[in-house]
């Protein structure tokens, strides 16, 4: 009779084993929770593509490209893993902003970058932290969203550097009336708080005269600013308004009757200055030629090509800090991610920037310019270049 070899109890289990095996490899690797060598690495960017700061898009996702391809070589890899930018419009509006982020949460997205709006930023902040991903911030300069939480950082400035950057242009501001004159949203309302925290206690009678952000007839609040008696008046004004808001200051006699300080907005903005242009003084977060180094040469290498604009600069710093972060934490791992970016200083398009560890401020360099000529193609000189010291702004507490 033939014997024919007896199965073991081993021998079927190295069968289960190697059955187990082949199942585990032809799984999904985002199921699994540990990525595959070539999985994508999920990025989520939410920004303007349309509403009152869609102007701000283009040059921002000129320098996100330019960043991009600069901190990975060309490759658009991070250790040999491919990053997938998945975009989402805001809209200027922070219900939408975060229905687009938990979106691309539930998509796989655990690194979230953007935006403009300081009113979806602050938005923002709170949702990264209740889902543990990482948020980096565009060009949204409020204060609040440094120190938000663990989770968010920062890749542009935020207003008080703005503000210190333009004390510095007033000088000795004790006993002299400041005028805030700003739009009534988180961006306005930021503003009128960070030159009264900042100029007020060096003797300064700080006021401010909030305009409602959806206002078209300037006039009357332009009439308010004439009235008042400053002897500097402070204009923080963003979108496509800023034409109107202008030609009531002048057409009011203010340009005449004051001395007017303002932040340089990107050059899209410049043809709503008219004569106000060679009557105010201008603090600038980046201006083109304000740099010249390797971060900067890229930035004006990329298409579609031309100066480099304001938020430019924000753009290339989110890439570059998406790379160092995906770089240590494979996109995955909130907590390295992290500890990466806490105290890293890299080079950027404005120079030597610093993350601080304590609050997540982005320690930069600002700059002091004046146009003259006519416009919109005013010459542009470049009159000093704040250092980031100088322009440091209080550490915040970190919240929970």
């Amino acid at each position: 009779m033939m014997r024919y070899p007896r199965r073991t109890a081993v021998g079927f289990g190295v069968l289960a084993l190697a059955a187990l095996a082949l199942a585990a490899g032809c799984a999904n690797p985002h199921q699994s929770g540990k990525p595959s060598d070539n999985s994508p690495i999920r990025f989520g960017f939410i920004y303007s593509q349309t509403g009152l700061l869609a102007g701000y898009a283009p040059p921002y996702l000129r320098g996100f490209d330019a960043g991009l391809a600069y901190a990975t070589h060309g490759t658009g890899k991070v250790n040999g893993r491919p990053i997938e930018v998945i975009k989402a419009d805001d809209g200027g509006d922070a219900a939408k902003a975060v229905a687009a982020a938990k979106d691309l949460i539930g998509k796989g997205a655990k690194i979230i970058g953007g935006t403009g709006s300081s009113t979806v930023a602050v938005a923002l902040a709170p949702l990264a932290a209740g889902n543990k991903v990482l948020y980096i911030d565009g060009p949204a300069a409020s204060d609040a969203v440094t120190g938000a939480n663990r989770y968010t950082f920062r890749a542009g400035r935020q207003t008080l550097q703005d503000v210190l950057n333009i004390k510095s242009i007033m000088g000795d501001a004790a006993g002299k009336k400041v005028v805030v004159f700003a739009q009534d949203n988180t961006f306005g309302q930021g503003n009128a708080a960070a030159v009264a925290a900042v100029a007020g206690p060096s003797g300064a009678k700080v006021s401010s005269i909030l305009v409602p952000a959806d206002t078209t007839d300037i006039t009357p609040f332009a009439l308010q600013a004439k009235q008042s008696g400053a002897d500097m008046l402070y204009v923080a004004w963003a979108g496509s308004t800023g034409t109107a808001m202008w030609q009531a200051l002048n057409q009011q006699g203010v340009l005449a009757a004051t001395r007017v300080i303002t932040g340089l907005d990107q050059r899209a903005t410049w043809s709503s200055f008219g004569d106000a242009a060679t009557k105010v003084t201008f603090a600038a977060h980046y201006v083109d030629g304000a740099t010249d180094n390797p971060a900067e040469r890229a930035l004006r290498a990329q298409a579609p090509g031309g100066p480099v604009d304001t938020f430019g600069p924000d753009g290339f710093n989110l890439a570059q800090m998406l790379v160092h972060a995906a770089e240590a934490g494979g996109g995955e791992d909130a907590d390295k991610m992290i500890g990466a970016l806490e105290g890293w200083s890299f080079e950027g398009v404005k120079g030597t920037t610093t993350i601080r560890a304590a609050d997540h401020a982005l320690l930069q360099p600002m700059f002091q310019v004046r146009l003259s000529g006519t416009g919109p193609d005013y010459t542009v000189a470049i009159t000093r270049t704040v250092t980031a010291a100088e322009c440091a702004p209080p550490p915040a507490a970190m919240k929970a």
